[in-house]
């Protein structure tokens, strides 16, 4: 396992639709979205097996939810991951839209392209 001798460091990559999280300047892991009018879908979140049991997860989902309130946005946790850290953070309840089939129909349709 890795240790990381820096704090883990998390990106906007607008160009792909996702978060990133580095530690030590290498990609640890990332979560995937793709932006629904004003709401911002999270459909998938990973982390590297290199660095698993670190909280990096953690860490990555809750700057990424920050980011999207400040971005003005709303959250759809489609991904498993967000939707079991968001009944843990309720302090992100006011800006979380359920998931719907409508939600998840679009989402396929984006992730075709």
């Amino acid at each position: 396992m890795t240790q990381p001798t820096a704090a883990p460091v998390v990106r906007h990559v607008e160009a792909r639709h996702r978060y990133e999280i580095l530690v030590d300047d290498r990609r640890a892991g990332l979560t995937a979205y793709r932006d629904r009018d004003d709401q911002r879908v999270f459909y998938h979140t990973e982390i590297d097996d290199a660095f698993a049991g670190q909280g990096l997860a953690s860490v990555l989902v809750q700057q990424a939810l920050t980011d999207v309130r400040a971005s003005g946005k709303r959250i759809v946790p489609v991904c498993p991951y967000v939707a079991k850290f968001l009944k843990k953070h309720d302090e992100f309840a006011d800006i979380t839209d359920p998931v719907t089939p409508e939600v998840l129909q679009w989402l396929e349709t984006k992730q075709q392209h």
